[in-house]
């Protein structure tokens, strides 16, 4: 083209940083392609959005870009640039080596004969095939529109599919509150791609529950959740401190209404509750004004994602209580054998964080936390002048005293639980010894299970640290001495390295529940 200056500035016309704009790959060797090409889509909108041109002259410009550019709408690619198949062979690298499915690619060529448009549509995973010659403006205009649907949907129903996949994460340990959390995640990301997209969300509630504490259990205050975007750094955060102008107004309305409330460019749902106060949902960053189905699809969720909170919220009671339950009857056990203490929760505490340092999993620390106050059960059915004793014990009162180990697991190995079948078996275990030297059964090393000698270890040092009516507590120094001289003989040696290693946080543990002295 001879009047190649009239646009010679036209690239450093474009507005490259507007990511509000579908961005658009011009890969030809010919300047003036690129040149033409954005002048006819000069003034194109699809959806409120307008265009971003990125060029490149050869094949390897072309790829440097999809290095370089990761959102990619679709490529207008020449086939022969610095050789005869150049183009085929960026569509390829597009598809096969960068794996990416998503850009639409139509293929332009000046010269059909190269590229034959029968072979090329059968051997390359391309979109479509234009001759140069045949893309007059309007027809351009036409094939980048029908492309543009292309790929928004794909990328909307690409969301769709990452939505779901956290549901289905979640499901399997829905009455999680970190699973939850994955839930409503999902949940939210499949209501925005439906909306077309949105900045940022976050879910609000006034439970005391959370990833992250909330203090002021008594606060009618709202607290963040869960949140994305903006908002995804705000978990525990209170509303008045997260939002403020039209969309604290917002929110407040829709508490005030218990209804959905819609902004400008944002949208805030309340969502009821049979048991707490309610919770708010809010998007912001709306692409485009709101339908009757947008609406719908908000209000469904407003409906029906509070159900699944309520249901975790109550299953989380539930286990509370449980633990409650159990933790409150291992000290009623300590208060029998000795006097009131806190030596359970010390037990709980050191347990958990040998567990923790051992490898643990999630599901094992648990049910460890959870069993650990049942370690000396059986200690209710031993005589109590034999528990109050001060004083040693004679061999006689030994031999009872030990027998507390089997009457725990008798008493418990019945059951069908999980967690309780552990508890049996560390109340029957936590004396035995790593040298076999133990009761009741002198098992040895690894036949000794895992929680039980996490549990020995944590129970022989608060007992040491702690004062008995038959002796007075040891100090830190000469039961750490015990625990290392021990190491190999009564405890399992890699314990006894994890333990000295985090001594300092043990015996914080150890003085945060110090015994109340009457």
């Amino acid at each position: 083209m001879s009047d190649d200056f009239l646009f010679a500035d036209e690239e450093e016309e474009q507005v490259l940083e507007d990511r509000s704009n579908w961005k658009i790959l011009i890969v030809d060797d010919e300047p003036e392609i690129h040149t033409v090409t954005k002048l006819a889509l000069s003034d194109f909108h699809f959806q409120e959005k307008g265009l971003e041109f990125v060029s490149a002259y050869s094949g390897e410009e072309a790829r440097q870009a999809f290095r370089d550019h990761h959102d990619i709408a679709i490529v207008l690619l020449d086939v022969v640039m610095e050789s005869d198949h150049a183009g085929l062979e960026v569509a390829k690298y597009i598809r096969e080596e960068l794996h990416n499915n998503y850009t639409r690619i139509i293929l332009r060529t000046g010269q059909p004969g190269q590229a034959p448009e029968r072979d090329v549509i059968i051997n390359y995973d391309i979109n479509d095939y234009k001759s140069k010659t045949e893309l007059t403006a309007q027809k351009l205009f036409t094939v980048i529109i029908s492309t543009l649907r292309s790929y928004r949907d794909i990328v909307v129903i690409d969301e769709n599919r990452q939505g779901l996949e956290k549901i289905i994460r979640a499901s399997a340990d829905l009455f999680s509150l970190r699973s939850l959390e994955q839930f409503i995640e999902g949940i939210v990301q499949q209501l925005s791609s439906l909306l077309g997209g949105t900045e940022d969300a976050v879910y609000m509630t006034s439970a005391v529950a959370g990833p992250v504490p909330i203090e002021d259990v008594d606060s009618i205050e709202y607290f963040v959740f869960s949140g994305c975007g903006e908002y995804s750094r705000f978990e525990g955060k209170r509303l008045n401190d997260v939002m403020s102008g039209a969309r604290l107004e917002s929110c407040k309305n829709a508490l005030i209404k218990k209804n959905i409330v819609y902004g400008d460019d944002h949208v805030v749902a309340f969502c009821n509750s049979k048991f707490q106060r309610g919770a708010l949902l809010y998007m912001s960053g709306l692409p485009r004004k709101l339908s009757e189905l947008d609406k719908n699809m908000i209000e469904l969720f407003a409906q029906n994602v509070q159900i699944a909170f309520d249901n975790v919220l109550l299953a989380k009671d539930i286990e509370d209580t449980q633990k409650e339950v159990i933790e409150r009857l291992g000290q009623a056990i300590d208060e029998h054998a000795v006097h009131k203490s806190n030596h359970v929760k010390r037990v709980i505490e050191i347990a958990d964080l040998l567990g923790v340092e051992y490898g643990l999993s999630e599901d094992e620390l648990k049910t460890l936390r959870v069993a650990v106050p049942l370690h000396d059960v059986g200690k209710l059915g031993l005589p109590e002048h034999i528990m109050r004793k001060p004083g040693e014990l004679n061999a006689e009162e030994k031999e009872v005293a030990h027998s507390h180990a089997e009457l725990g697991y008798e008493l418990l190995k019945n059951s069908q639980r999980p967690v309780i079948q552990t508890a049996a078996l560390i109340a029957r275990d936590h004396h035995e010894h790593w040298d076999g030297t133990g009761y009741p059964q002198g098992l040895k090393g690894d036949e000794i299970n895992i929680f039980s000698r996490i549990t020995g270890l944590a129970d022989v040092y608060d007992v040491l640290r702690s004062r008995r009516c038959y002796k007075e507590s040891w100090s830190a120094k000469d039961a750490q001495k015990y625990i290392q001289d021990q190491k190999g003989k009564q405890f399992d040696p890699e314990l006894v390295d994890l333990f000295m290693l985090h001594i300092e946080r043990i015996e914080a543990i150890v003085e945060q529940y110090a015994d109340t002295i009457d």
